[in-house]
């Protein structure tokens, strides 16, 4: 009894990072990770990282975040090991549920 009232007590850990792109981010098509992580994938021979990466989209309010993507953390080291520099604006377990899922596997961690 104990053991359960600690586990609905521990908060979730968040697994996706939010990062915001601006609309001068979001002019070159290369900064889309749709666009440009499976490419970077087979040419790095890591495309057994597409069944790891999780990616979600979701349009955003204002020029300085007009789309916020929802990556986990393989999609973070892939993004940056592309010499991409997200810009993260905070962390959720999971994706808003507007967000709609744009490269890989649904809440993959």
């Amino acid at each position: 009894m104990m053991e359960s009232l600690i586990a609905e007590n521990v908060p979730a850990v968040p697994n996706y990072q939010i990062v915001a792109q601006s609309a001068e981010d979001i002019r070159n098509i290369e900064n889309a990770p749709a666009v440009s992580m499976e490419p970077y994938l087979l040419k790095s021979g890591q495309q057994s990282l597409l069944t790891k990466i999780s990616v979600y989209s979701l349009r955003g309010g204002s020029r300085e975040q007009m789309r916020l993507l929802y990556m986990n953390s393989t999609a973070i080291r892939l993004w940056e090991e592309m010499g991409k520099t997200p810009k993260i604006i905070g962390a959720r377990t999971r994706p808003r549920h507007t967000a709609l899922l744009t490269l890989g596997v649904p809440f993959s961690s």
